[in-house]
């Protein structure tokens, strides 16, 4: 793929490809995109830029300050496996057309601060970041709401509840539908989805991701899960936008939806983005030491300090939502848990165990969901590591226990995860030094971050009634 402006115009006349699609992100972590023909796509772009409107676009600019510009990157570009127009994707940077500064919440720039941070610190030279994103695909989604109702009605064919459905309403039921949390790991027909799911992989191949595996998760109706090798921070971030941006698509080829939101079934797994991490300077990793604790060296104990110190400052960022607090919780493999252990999935920390070899040494943090905007997720996790590392914070002694059956005296010493966004917008707004350094993270980011949750998100579901609230108390 193209490295330089000179290789993206010369791909674009050897694929003889048509359109230039120029993308970038919110603050919010959701793609934007508008098309170019090849005929009017010009290098001087790659200088000038190309304008937008940043008062239409979440986050970003007043309609009295709203002329922004897009600098194509060309390092990103790619061609688009989903148009049937022959296209050409460049990722974008967000800048102001009157300084030509990056723009301070566009949350690439953000992204591109913290790696130039960490080589800043001396700590080491690169964040590796291995993101496991998990989805539903479902076959029917309602929903809906107003002053006098609210419903949401969400269906697949591989769903428990259809396991009763008579002839007619899925055609002839063949049974096999997948029961509750046994969703892991079952062949076809059980598993419904896999040719769906090597569609996704092969779309993902052919623009160059790194794909290890597939798979269908634990949950009952459609969970999946495609995991990706491990990369740089910006570029896993850039990646993990196509990654979304093509299982959405592939599935709606397919005559299915496809959701990362991290809790859409009662009483099911949700969907998380364990996100796992290491450091590394020179080309070796600062991770390991053989005679640590799960082979872990004092630095990584100290990144799992900060980590732990900063969770929930962090989650604002890595499980941004009111719907990641129904997957935060007790059970479900939930990872409210403020410990870190080997191989235990209790602890929002976890330390795989998997491999013997010093590459293979990472912290793996499992409280994000897969509807964060990567960018300002991994670099929230990166500077809460760096913090620990630079203040030599303690994490205290690891729990290789089932932290869900814990004696209750135990329980009662171990810190959980905030119960809600409120509560982690809270911490973000009492604990964002740590974002702060190197102005990676800048104030009016997290102000308009905060306000924007608080009033959008936080306040439009408190003020509203919850449809089992009429269960609970309509004969009251």
């Amino acid at each position: 793929m193209a490295k330089t402006r000179k290789d993206v115009f010369d791909l674009v006349k050897e694929q003889d490809l048509k359109m230039v699609d120029l993308r970038f992100t919110d603050l919010f972590g959701i793609w934007h995109h508008f098309s170019i023909s090849t005929k009017n796509f010009e290098e001087s772009m790659f200088e000038e830029g190309v304008g937008f409107d940043g008062s239409s676009i979440r986050g970003f600019q007043t309609i009295d300050e709203s002329d922004m510009i897009l600098i194509p990157d060309p390092t990103t570009a790619f061609i688009d496996p989903i148009y049937e127009i022959p296209t050409l994707v460049l990722i974008c940077d967000v800048y102001d057309p009157i300084t030509h500064q990056a723009y301070s919440r566009d949350p690439r720039y953000v992204a591109k601060k913290a790696e130039a941070y960490l080589k800043q610190t001396g700590i080491a030279d690169t964040a590796f970041m291995g993101p496991e994103a998990e989805f539903f695909l479902f076959s029917d989604v309602r929903y809906g709401g107003g002053t006098n109702s609210s419903f949401y009605f969400i269906d697949s064919p591989e769903g428990w509840w259809n396991s009763g459905k008579e002839f007619g309403q899925l055609g002839p039921n063949l049974g096999g539908q997948i029961a509750p949390k046994r969703g892991y790991f079952p062949v076809p027909p059980t598993d419904t989805l896999q040719d769906v799911r090597g569609q996704m992989v092969l779309a993902m191949e052919s623009i160059g991701m790194d794909v290890e595996f597939h798979h269908h998760e634990v949950a009952t109706a459609g969970q999946c899960e495609i995991d990706l090798r491990f990369k740089n921070l910006l570029f896993m971030a850039d990646t993990l936008m196509a990654y979304k941006y093509i299982v959405k698509n592939v599935a709606r080829q397919n005559g299915l939806s496809a959701t990362f939101m991290p809790k859409p079934l009662f009483e099911e797994n949700g969907s998380g983005m364990h996100t796992h991490q290491s450091l590394w300077k020179n080309g070796q990793t600062l991770m390991f030491d053989e005679a640590g604790y799960a082979q872990l060296s004092d630095l990584a104990r100290y990144y799992i300090g900060g980590l732990l110190k900063h969770a929930p400052a962090i989650l604002a960022f890595a499980a941004p939502g009111t719907n990641s607090y129904r997957r935060l919780v007790p059970g479900y493999e939930a990872p409210i848990n403020l410990v870190y252990s080997q191989r235990n999935r209790s602890a929002i920390c976890r330390i795989p165990m998997y491999s013997s070899s010093p590459k293979a040494k990472r912290v793996e943090f499992r409280a994000p969901d897969p509807s964060c905007n990567p960018y300002l997720c991994f670099a929230a996790l990166l500077m809460a590591g760096l913090d620990g590392v630079q203040n030599q914070i303690d994490p205290g002694a690891p729990i290789d226990k089932d932290l869900y059956d814990l004696p209750a005296e135990e329980a009662a010493k171990i810190t959980n995860t905030p119960g809600s966004l409120g509560a982690v917008l809270d911490a973000l707004e009492a604990d964002q030094e740590f974002l702060l350094k190197g102005d990676v993270f800048t104030p009016d980011l997290i102000e308009a971050y905060v306000s924007y949750k608080r009033k959008s998100e936080v306040d439009a579901i408190r003020l509203r009634p919850h449809p089992y609230e009429f269960n609970l108390y309509f004969d009251a």
